[in-house]
Parts: structure tokens; sequence; C-alpha cells
């Protein structure tokens, strides 16, 4: 009967809450990774087929220069020598092409018709001054590529000149790098979709299987707290269904003011380990069929204190210990182990001192009967403004007849079951 009124198990709503993230991010890293490898792969390609057109031209600029011994004729005769290979080298393989001495001094310069059209769209250069071969893509005013290749001319180790040339790159040559670096680019980020494909099962697989090493853990830290809760309870009560109950009402309770889900998880917690502090309360006193001394009292009231105390060092437990500590301060200030009073007390406490009052009125005790649904609610409604927060004796009126149903018809088996179902991960 409580499991229809209990809140869904959480872990499970993570799990599929994480699936849908991870599918998220990787179909949006795999799209922005394709986009930056399909781009990373154009490049490489066009930059890779400029070099290998730059590197042809420029073996056959060395091989032509080599032919003509260009370096090796008296200086008469350079300047035609020159020439002749400025020439020959605008026939296949550039539009402009210009031979420098080794001070800067041009020595022969040869134009295609092309290459007197963009001539002034080529900048200006200083004096040349480099020992390694090099070039520029330069995109010209039609649109077009142009290649601009810069090739020192050696003597030996020593450099004799310089070469420079520029090609315009033929259309059909640009369509064909572009085609290249277009299935390059394809390619590349077709791999990096393929790796977010291959990678989701797996994420997921190491999700569920870490959600199932989660639920293992946590199913064994609630059986020790179960566990616990259970004997303590069983120290001063017939049952250790008292836990069970005051849990679950407590939720109902923090359900109609609207608690959020990690203030659920603390309350919850709080409620199944509320006494854990009179394992330090003697026999002699937490058993004593009569009226406890004010001296007996004043030990008894320390179980708030040591209970709080026995969950300082556990992290998880951190949370509940608003309720262990505080859940008999009273809203007057006359409460204990510090005497705060209304909003002083965390809404934690205040929440769990109703039911946990409401659930002793009506469970039968070796010291008592139970009481009738209308007599204890009376005597929450009595206490409200001195014991117990108004607002929330208020939200427990309207809800306390069902939760009364419920817990007065409910046994152990069925409330252990119930809190296992509603335990937040």
């Amino acid at each position: 009967m409580l499991a229809i009124a209990f809140i869904s198990l959480p872990s499970k709503d993570s799990s599929m809450d994480f699936t849908r993230k991870a599918l998220i991010r990787i179909m949006v890293s795999g799209t922005l990774i394709g986009i930056l490898a399909g781009f990373v792969g154009w490049y490489i390609a066009v930059e890779g087929a400029e070099r290998e057109a730059v590197d042809l031209a420029s073996e056959v600029s060395i091989e032509t220069i080599d032919h003509y011994q260009l370096t090796a004729v008296t200086h008469d005769n350079v300047p035609q020598v020159a020439k002749l290979v400025s020439d020959n080298l605008i026939f296949d393989w550039f539009d402009i092409v210009e031979l420098y001495d080794a001070a800067g001094v041009k020595l022969a310069e040869s134009l295609t018709d092309e290459g007197e059209a963009i001539e002034n769209q080529i900048p200006s250069h200083k004096k040349p001054s480099y020992n390694e071969a090099s070039y520029q893509r330069m995109e010209l005013d039609s649109g077009a590529w142009a290649l601009r290749i810069f090739i020192p001319i050696m003597q030996g180790e020593a450099v004799w000149g310089y070469m420079e040339g520029v090609r315009v790159v033929p259309e059909w040559q640009r369509d064909s790098i572009s085609q290249y670096a277009m299935w390059v680019a394809l390619i590349a980020a077709g791999a990096a979709w393929l790796c977010a494909i291959v990678i989701y099962p797996l994420v997921v697989f190491l999700s569920r299987e870490h959600v199932r090493q989660a639920e293992a853990i946590r199913a064994g830290n609630l059986d020790m707290m179960l566990t616990l809760g259970k004997a303590i309870a069983l120290r001063d009560s017939d049952t250790g269904a008292h836990n069970y109950r005051v849990a679950w009402l407590a939720i109902e309770l923090a359900e109609a003011v609207k608690f959020s889900k990690d203030r659920m998880r603390a309350l919850l917690l709080g409620s199944y380990l509320h006494d854990v502090g009179k394992i330090a309360i003697s026999d002699n006193i937490l058993l004593k069929p009569g009226r406890l001394t004010d001296d007996e009292m004043e030990i008894m009231k320390t179980h708030v204190t040591e209970g709080g105390k026995m969950v300082d060092q556990i992290p998880w437990l951190e949370d509940a210990r608003s309720v262990i500590e505080y859940h008999h301060e009273k809203w007057d200030g006359s409460g204990y182990p510090r005497g705060l009073s209304a909003e002083q007390i965390p809404l934690s406490a205040r929440i769990f001192a109703i039911v946990d009052v409401f659930d002793a009125l009506c469970s039968k005790r070796p010291y008592k009967e139970p009481f009738s649904y209308q007599a204890a609610l009376n005597i929450i409604l009595d206490s409200k403004g001195s014991h117990f927060d108004p607002d929330l004796v208020a939200q427990f009126e309207a809800i306390a007849p069902r939760l009364y149903e419920v817990i007065t018809k409910a046994d152990e088996s069925e409330c252990k079951v119930s809190v296992r179902q509603t335990t937040p991960s």
C-alpha cells in the first residue's frame, strides 16, 4: 500500500537522463569534430596538391637553369642566357618568370599574355634574400588562384642568384584540387561521425555498468542503514516499522511543501536514523518503564547530539544531521539541544518533528495503546505555534486522514519494501 504513494526510484531516471545527454553531447561533438576534421582535411589536401605542383615546377626550373649552365657562363653572357632560361620556363610552367643575381639585380624577365594581365596584381617585394625554396598562394581579382614561387639559384654552397615565378592555376587544375580536397574533407568528417557512432553504445554500456555498480553500493549502504535504524527502534519499540513509517510520512509532508530532490534525500536519511544517538543511552534509562527523573531526562536528551556526532564523519550522511540533531527542537524555543525557535530550526527537522509525534501517538507501544485518529490529530493541532510550525501543521492536517489510513494498515514488510523503493540515490 505504501508503495503506491511513494516516489519512484530516481537512479533509473538519472540513467535515462544521462543516456539522452550522452547522445546529444556525442552528436554535437561528432558534428563539431567532423566540421573541424573536414576543414583541416580540406586545407591539408589543398596544401599538399599545391606543394606537389610547386615541387615539380621547382625541379623543372633547376633542371632548366642547369641545362643552360646559367651559373657557369661569363659575366657578359649572363643576361642573354638568363633570358633564354626565363623564356623557356614560361611556355609550360609559369606565366611570369624573373631572374636576379645575388645582389638582387634583375637579369631577365619573361611574361605570357596572362602574366602581363595580372602583373599589376602581384605585390612588389624587397631585394630577394633567401636560401630555401618557398611559395605563396594568392587569389586574383578574377577569383583564380596564382602560385608565387621563390627559388634560390645555388653555385655549390653559395647563393648565385634567385628565380621568382608566378603560375596562374588553370581552371581544370583548380577544379581537380578542389574535388580532391572535398573528398578528403568528407572522408575526415565521416571518420569523425563513425567514431561518434561507435563510441555512443560504448558510453551507454559503461554508464549502465556504472549505474549497476552504484546501485549495488547504494543497496549495501541502505541495508546497513535500515538494519541500524531497525536495531535502534527495537530497543524502545515493539517493532522496527516505526522508522519506515515516519520516513514515508515525512516524504508525504515534504512533497506537500514542494521539497527538492536533494532536500528530500536528506530528510529520508535523517528519518531512518533520527534516533541513532540512542545507541549511547544505557538500557536502564532507555527501557525504564516509569517516568524518567530529571537527571535521567537530561541524559536521554543527549541522544540527539550523540547522533549528530555519529554521522559527522560520514560524508553521504552529513545532510541527515539536521533531522538527527534538531528533531526535538520546538517552534517556541523550548526544545533541545540548542533551544532553537521558529525558522532557526531546519525545515527538514520541523517536518520530521510533526510526523514523528503523529506516528508515535498512533502506534501501540508496551506502555500505551494507540490513540485514535482524531485524538492524535488534536494533539498535533493543539501544539501548533508551541511545538510545531503552524504552516506545516496546516499542510499536514490536509493530508492526515489519508496518511492515517495507510500507516494503520501497513505491516513492517510492506513498509520496508516501500522505503527501499523510495530512497534517492
